[in-house]
């Protein structure tokens, strides 16, 4: 019966917090910078989405070379221009979007699954265990993340599928250490205290307890990292390390107009143009979100 009572007693409280948060979530749409930055979002993701669906020349879009129509500058038939090898600019910023966002998406996702777990384990287990999860994540973030991500590509190879992998494994002991923080303050608290004196195993505990009340900080993060997430794509790539030509990709296409950016400008600027737009977006609309899911926080 005692156990009955704390569950529905716990239950209503998560259920009633939830909703002044949910609440608040309304005021979103009272921010004019967040209002449009969601609406570049939907954008981005529709060009992601639908891709050479929608590019006015889907061919070139996803590389096709019209060397009679190189280097074109901006006009009426290529709104962007062409590139060095007579591909439309706007097709393969509308082709390269899935590879930039998605990326984005898939690594910043990948992280957290791996390392929400982990950190939500160490945080309430600090024998063996946490500790060598804290030491895993320590040894991590000694390093840049982005030198291991391009070490690993040196090592197995170039590629966007292994650019991503290796943006990944550097990428979710920030989400760990993260966790961790926040289930050393949470598993202090009276609620989570009873619990264990009424005999809950660390499992429950876990998942009923405590993952609820660590949701919010995670996925504001995971928001304000879709941004630093498509920068580092696009700077492997650039590098030479993440997508290959001819496919499409918002990092490649800089570095392939980079060399003739004073004659032809529209091949590097308008794709990093879009980069910039996208990860400003991102960060506007995760800074808001923060603001009204945790108006406390720093």
């Amino acid at each position: 019966m005692e156990k009955e009572a704390f569950d529905i007693l716990s239950a209503t409280v998560l259920k009633e917090h939830r909703k002044i948060k949910w609440f608040k979530l309304s005021l979103f749409f009272r921010k004019k910078s967040a209002v449009m930055a969601l609406a570049i979002l939907i954008a981005g993701i529709i060009m992601a989405v639908l891709g050479s669906a929608i590019a006015p020349y889907p061919d070139q879009g996803l590389g096709e070379v019209n060397i009679s129509e190189r280097l074109c500058p901006p006009s009426a038939a290529y709104w962007f221009g062409t590139d060095t090898y007579g591909r439309d600019i706007l097709s393969r910023v509308i082709c390269g979007a899935r590879v930039s966002i998605f990326g984005g998406f898939f690594i910043v996702i990948c992280a957290a699954f791996i390392g929400v777990p982990l950190g939500l384990w160490a945080g309430y287990n600090e024998g063996f265990s946490g500790g060598l999860i804290l030491r895993i994540v320590e040894l991590f973030l000694s390093f840049p993340s982005t030198l291991i991500a391009m070490g690993i590509s040196l090592v197995v190879g170039a590629g966007s599928i292994t650019a991503l992998v290796a943006l990944i494994i550097p990428w979710w002991p920030w989400y760990t250490r993260l966790v961790m923080g926040e289930v050393f303050s949470i598993k202090r608290m009276l609620y989570v205290e009873a619990a264990q004196m009424l005999g809950y195993g660390k499992f429950y505990i876990l998942w009923k307890h405590i993952l609820p009340n660590i949701l919010t900080p995670v996925i504001v993060v995971i928001l304000l990292d879709l941004g630093p997430a498509i920068i580092a794509i696009g700077l492997l790539s650039f590098l030479g390390l993440g997508t290959q030509s001819p496919n499409a990709d918002w990092g490649l296409m800089v570095w392939e107009g980079a060399s003739n950016i004073l004659d032809q400008w529209w091949i590097a600027i308008v794709p990093g143009a879009a980069m910039f737009i996208m990860v400003i977006a991102f960060n506007l609309f995760g800074d808001a979100l923060k603001e009204i899911l945790e108006p406390d926080r720093p």
